[in-house]
């Protein structure tokens, strides 16, 4: 069991196992003997935000032990905000935290406690910084640790509204930084799919991650970025494409008249792409064995309701609901997004390809069609691997870089 003063913190081991440098350990041990502004007892410097195109996730730290000098100078305002957030699983409309990745008793800057983790969507930040200045945020927080695009496009609105300075961090850094520490402390992290095409037999099965370089990260956000990750410092971006999971709920709202990514989700679940896509056994009688393409492989997306090029078959559409477009839709961003990581993979001569981003929240759907592909076309050479906190590992790492600066 580890003491818990953390002396010889979680934080320090897993950047350590990673090739992190020492500097890891110093800026926390510096952290805790100068005791930098944003760590003063009036202050919340537990947050992480990675504000994306379409989602913001929020992960907030709560200590497990306070010194008696913070309890001291914790003052009513921040005892009622660490309840609500802590308390509550939604806050308004469209806030969530998603409970079930909690994390108990991890290390995060030398200090014990509790990850929570919480998103918004981002067109609601408008609502979500009238929420801090309600909850009396604006008189206690000074800065807050942030990464993604809206870290530089809310900057202002963040320091007009509530008074708040962001501490800016790289987003593919923060990314990778995150994720190797989330994959390290939480032992049941990294998962992958057996049997993924056969919904009896299909299984989430635990992966040993332990030595993990090199692999690919297919980060699928509102986009898709691919890295290649030699090292805990040494990665570069390869590839990636402008149609990733917006594109996928953008295209559901117009064609399905849905809302929201659950919505689309929950449509796809009972769709029937095949209603909507074109295969290869609907223009070879069965499967192309010349070049090993299965008759079940979609060879044109979107292109049976046309009935043969003639986008006019009214009748045809007809036959095709919304699940079925919802599906078609899923199936098709997936298989791209497939398609590209598998040629990285081969330029690239890397095996392991590991899958995350919000996308595949509530997704088994695109998760399993992926770890399929891979599995097929790779012969079994790559395996696909995905991680329980998909979208979070951003707001994570931006945290642990945080050493009071924001220069």
């Amino acid at each position: 069991m580890r003491p818990q003063n953390c002396e010889n913190c979680l934080n320090e081991e897993v950047m350590a196992s990673n090739g992190y440098s020492s500097a890891a350990a110093v800026s926390t041990k510096q952290s805790k003997n100068n005791s930098p502004p944003c760590e003063s007892g009036n202050s919340m410097p537990w947050f992480g935000m990675d504000i994306g195109g379409t989602l913001c996730k929020l992960v907030y730290f709560e200590p497990k032990y306070i010194t008696k000098d913070e309890a001291d100078a914790e003052v009513e305002t921040l005892k009622n905000i660490r309840q609500y957030l802590t308390k509550n699983s939604a806050y308004g409309k469209t806030g969530h935290r998603d409970a079930h990745l909690q994390m108990d008793d991890v290390c995060i800057r030398g200090r014990r406690g509790t990850l929570h983790f919480i998103r918004f969507p981002t067109s609601e930040m408008g609502n979500f910084l009238a929420l801090a200045k309600s909850k009396g945020m604006a008189n206690l927080v000074t800065t807050v640790c942030a990464t993604g695009g809206g870290a530089y496009k809310f900057e202002e609105n963040f320091k007009k509204e509530v008074n708040l300075s962001l501490a800016k961090f790289d987003e593919l850094d923060s990314l990778i930084r995150g994720m190797l520490y989330i994959e390290m402390t939480n032992p049941c992290e990294c998962y992958y799919w057996t049997n993924p095409t056969d919904d009896e037999k299909c299984q989430k099965m635990p992966y040993d991650f332990s030595k993990p370089y090199p692999f690919l990260l297919v980060n699928i956000g509102s986009g898709v970025s691919i890295l290649a990750v030699q090292g805990p410092n040494d990665y570069r971006r390869i590839s990636g494409t402008s149609l990733g999971g917006g594109t996928f709920l953008g295209l559901c709202c117009l064609l399905t008249g849905c809302n929201t990514f659950e919505e689309a989700i929950e449509l796809a679940t009972s769709g029937d792409s095949t209603r909507v896509d074109k295969l290869v056994k609907d223009i070879y009688g069965g499967g192309y064995s010349r070049f090993g393409l299965p008759g079940d492989l979609v060879a044109s997306s979107f292109y049976d309701v046309c009935s043969f090029g003639q986008m006019n078959s009214k009748d045809r559409r007809n036959t095709v609901t919304k699940e079925d477009l919802a599906r078609a839709t899923l199936v098709t961003i997936t298989n791209n997004i497939g398609s590209i990581t598998r040629m990285c993979a081969l330029n690239e001569k890397i095996e392991r390809v590991v899958f995350v981003g919000n996308f595949l929240r509530v997704n088994p759907i695109s998760m399993k069609l992926l770890a399929s592909a891979m599995d097929y076309w790779s012969k079994g050479t790559l395996k696909a691997l995905f991680l329980e906190h998909e979208g979070y590992f951003g707001a994570v790492g931006c945290l642990l870089q945080f050493t009071g600066d924001i220069s």
